[in-house]
């Protein structure tokens, strides 16, 4: 020991503390081995939506730390998880391929095919999750902007590599922009509903959009 002082954590960071102690889905985490409180979200949206078949093959966005990528290596037993995220991924079962990178950039788009080329099926998933979201400057207006921006990429995401009739999981925080999102969505999908897990903090304004029974027309007025 060098006999200095332990510096202080900040505010936000103790804030952050405390709220954990206190919620029930980090505690569950915790207590069950989890990698993060977002397993629940996954599970909740699943058991209302009836999403993962054991066959699915799915692509998912926004994979750090492995939340959702978990959840699904659970319930996978034929299919297989394309988790894509420029941080770190738990790899909790040979069924999870991890693409290291953002989503939309060319090399990420490549290694997608490749392995989609390589399975023997059509270059196509069955199911294509987000749970991007931007880190949050504390300007309303801007966070916003950036969270419509990562909708957008999960809509664009949905055009390129959904199959005929598959469905879209995406993050959306609530607020300008989101309606137009939903409504270019109702275009392209059968059923469209936009939920807020019990999961979810309270506090924030995170809501899923959940569609399916994707028509292959894309997301045209998505702007």
């Amino acid at each position: 020991m060098n006999g200095g002082s332990v510096p202080k954590r900040s505010k936000s960071s103790q804030r952050w503390l405390n709220r954990q102690k206190r919620d029930y889905f980090a505690g569950a985490a915790r207590r069950e081995g989890r990698v993060s409180r977002a397993h629940y979200k996954l599970a909740q949206l699943d058991e209302r939506f009836g999403l993962v078949a054991p066959d699915v093959w799915v692509l998912e966005l926004g994979a750090a730390p492995g939340g959702w990528t978990s959840y699904l290596a659970q319930r996978l037993t034929q299919g297989r998880v394309i988790a894509v995220d420029p941080l770190p991924v738990a790899t909790p079962s040979a069924r999870v391929e991890v693409v290291a990178g953002r989503f939309g950039d060319e090399s990420v788009d490549g290694r997608i095919a490749a392995i989609l080329g390589a399975s023997g099926r059509a270059p196509l998933v069955d199911l294509v999750l987000s749970d991007m979201a931007p880190n949050m400057s504390g300007v309303r207006a801007a966070d916003q902007a950036r969270a419509m921006d990562l909708a957008e990429l999960a809509a664009a995401a949905a055009a390129q590599w959904l199959a005929p009739g598959g469905g879209l999981v995406v993050k959306l925080m609530q607020g300008d922009g989101v309606d137009a999102w939903i409504k270019a969505a109702k275009a392209a999908f059968d059923e469209v509903g936009v939920v807020k897990p019990t999961a979810s903090r309270s506090e924030s304004r995170e809501v899923y959009a959940v569609a399916q029974g994707y028509r292959a027309q894309g997301f045209a007025g998505v702007t």
